[in-house]
Order: structure tokens, then C-alpha cells, then sequence
């Protein structure tokens, strides 16, 4: 039943991004071909440009016209004879499965994380990434894998509110578990990522300790967390929750962080302090048709000017600290790929997370709903 409310999800939101809508015939027909429809059969009705185009696929919203604005359009210039589009239908998991193994691979390049690379890759779904095009030195070592490289920035970060105990804010996930000292709802996202180093540092393990992380240990200091917390699937609700006064402490997305300071006039702040940080990346499917030109792309997106202009536009963090140094002293207070921000934090275990991310989750949400 999961598999046919599934596909009717994702047949309505077809219905929705191709109805009356311009695509290019490449971008159309790779959205048909990974939902097994056929373009004649589904009776839609978008405008199809002939074009031989370099297609990227990202999850849409604003990320299309950051992207766009930010790596897209310096490409185009850099390489005036090529043509490029952003499909914004997201690349899901599902979706690359389906379409490398139908062999009817239209997509080029996708934005998606690290972790995810590290997954897919050794399981024949990706191309690895040509490094002897992609100029690797531009980004961070811990965002550079065989099937992946780094493209921004995002981390998930202590978020507090500024006025509920008398002056004092937590500095540390040890705080944040210290029931006593900073009374008041707890705000966790559903998920492991963070959910779970969070717990671990406040146990008092090292930073450099965190991985293998021990699922007993921050599961233990979950339960203890229960009584005292919300647990948030989605992050629009972890902010919410902040906005609303019903949670005063706890972890939330960076690019939520920001704005919610902006909205409440600083009543929400947030701290870099014991940050998990992630890269995205981008990521090639196994059969992908762009040749040269995916190497270009990625490569041109790595430039420090299109990168710090996406902080700007998105508030994603620049994957090449080299960006740091175009942004003046307010954007790089915001920025998680600022060094001096991102020495504060520790980076995401993108290996652990590849094989255990599916386990780790189901493990969590045993503890939540006990």
C-alpha cells in the first residue's frame, strides 16, 4: 500500500511542476522516465524546448534560483556554446536507483550529501568524480570522496532563547541536558544526525571520539531527555517551535537559525559552539550523457565568487574557505564555512552515517515512541 500511495504522491506532485509549465524536452522526459510514465499516457501539457543542455537537479523552491544565480550562469558565461537547466524534481534515492537501472539516465549531476555518495557509490549508482578536471584543493579534505565533493555547507546547531534565564544561555550540549541549570522544553529533530552527537558530547565524549557513535550511551541520555523535549520531524516545526515559545533550547538547521534571530529581533540565537557540520555534494549518476561538461560544472561551482554569492542568496555555507575571504565580518558571522566558525564545530561522520544512517534512525524512534 506504502508503494501506491508513493507513486500517486509523486504522480501528483508531476501533475503539479510540469501543468502549464516551460521545460526543457531533456529535464520533461527525465521526469517521465523516473516515474515510468509516458509522456503521450499522462495527458500534461508543458512546453518542450529542443536543447542538448547540461541538466542539474536539486529539490527546488529558492535552491533554483540561488543555483542558478550562483553557479549556473557563471558556468554559462565561462562556456557561452553550452547550455544548462536546473531540474528542481529532487534527486531521491528511488529516483537514481530507477532510473540507473533502467539504463534511461537523462540527469547529470545532483545535489545531495555526503554520506549519501558514500552509500550509493560502492553500489554501482554513480560515476566517480574526475578529479584530474575537478580541482579538489578548493574545498576541505573531509568533503572529497570518489563519488562525491563537496558543494556547501549546512550544520546543525545549538539554538537558545536569549531571555529565558536571566542572562545566562547554554554553550554546550552539556548545558543543554542540565535540566536544572536552564529549565524550559527541549526542541530535537527526529532524525540521528546531530540528535545523536549532541547526546554523546553532553555524556562527556571527546570530539574526536564521537564515531563509531555509541547507540546505547546517546540513547540512554534520550530517555532522559524525553520528559523534557519535543521531537520534530519537520524543520519548519523545530523553528515554529522556537518562534511560538514552546521550546527554549536544543538543535535546529543553521539556515533556520539565522532568520528566526532576524524574526525575533534576537530573542533566538544560536551558537557554532559544538555545531555538526555536513557537506553537500554533488553527485554524478552512473551513465550520466554530459561528458566533459559535468566535470566543468562542478568545477566552475567551486569557485569562491559563486560560492559566497549562494551564502547570500540561500544562506548555504561556502564549501571553499577561500570564499570566507569575499564576505565581509556580518556575512561570515552567519557563515558555517567561515574558519573560524567552522573550527567550533565538528564535521558530520559521513562514513558512519553510510552504513548505519537507516539502523541508527529506526533505533531512535523505538526510544521516542516507548
Amino acid at each position: 500500500m506504502s508503494d501506491i500511495r508513493n507513486r500517486m504522491d509523486d504522480l501528483e506532485m508531476f501533475v503539479e511542476r510540469t501543468e502549464g509549465q516551460v521545460y526543457r524536452r531533456r529535464t520533461f522526459f527525465s521526469m517521465c522516465a523516473i516515474l515510468g510514465i509516458a509522456p503521450i499516457a499522462a495527458k500534461l501539457t508543458p512546453a518542450l524546448a529542443d536543447a542538448k543542455e547540461l541538466v542539474v537537479v536539486n529539490w527546488g523552491g529558492d535552491a533554483i534560483k540561488g543555483m542558478k544565480a550562483s553557479w549556473v550562469d557563471p558556468y554559462l558565461k565561462k562556456y557561452p556554446d553550452r547550455k544548462a537547466v536546473i531540474d528542481g524534481t529532487g534527486p531521491a534515492t528511488g529516483r537514481i536507483r530507477l532510473m540507473v537501472e533502467s539504463k534511461k539516465v537523462t540527469w547529470d549531476v545532483m545535489d545531495r550529501n555526503l554520506h549519501t555518495a558514500l552509500e550509493l557509490g560502492p553500489q554501482g549508482m554513480l560515476e566517480p568524480i574526475d578529479y584530474t578536471i575537478v580541482d579538489k584543493s578548493k574545498v576541505r579534505p573531509e568533503h572529497v570522496v570518489e563519488w562525491g565533493i563537496g558543494n556547501y555547507i549546512y550544520a546543525m546547531v545549538l539554538t537558545y532563547n536569549t531571555k529565558k534565564w536571566g542572562g545566562m544561555v547554554p554553550e554546550n550540549w552539556k548545558d543543554v541536558w542540565d535540566f536544572k541549570k536552564f529549565p524550559g522544553k527541549r526542541a530535537f529533530r527526529r532524525e540521528p544526525d546531530a540528535t545523536l552527537e549532541a547526546a554523546l558530547l553532553a555524556a562527556g565524549v571527546p570530539r574526536d571520539k564521537l564515531y563509531p557513535i555509541d547507540m546505547k550511551l546517546a540513547l540512554d541520555m534520550h530517555k532522559k531527555m524525553k520528559e523534557h523535549a519535543i521531537y520534530y520531524d519537520v524543520i519548519a516545526d523545530g523553528q515554529n517551535a522556537y518562534r511560538n515559545g514552546e521550546a527554549h533550547l536544543g538543535v535546529l538547521l543553521n539556515t533556520r537559525a539565522w532568520p528566526l534571530k532576524q524574526d525575533t529581533k534576537g530573542l533566538v540565537d544560536w551558537t557554532w559552539n559544538e555545531g555538526i557540520s555536513w557537506g553537500a555534494c554533488w553527485m554524478i549518476p552512473k551513465g550520466a550523457q554530459g561528458g566533459r561538461a559535468i566535470s566543468d560544472f562542478i568545477n566552475v561551482s567551486l569557485d569562491p565568487e559563486g560560492q559566497a554569492q549562494l551564502l547570500k542568496t540561500n544562506g548555504y555555507g561556502p564549501s571553499n574557505p577561500e570564499a570566507a575571504k569575499l564576505l565581509d565580518a556580518e556575512w561570515n558571522k552567519v557563515n558555517p564555512g567561515a574558519p573560524e566558525n567552522y573550527a567550533k564545530m565538528i564535521p558530520g561522520g559521513i562514513a558512519w552515517y553510510a552504513k548505519n544512517a537507516t539502523d541508527a534512525r529506526q533505533q531512535l524512534l523505538d526510544v521516542l515512541s516507548a
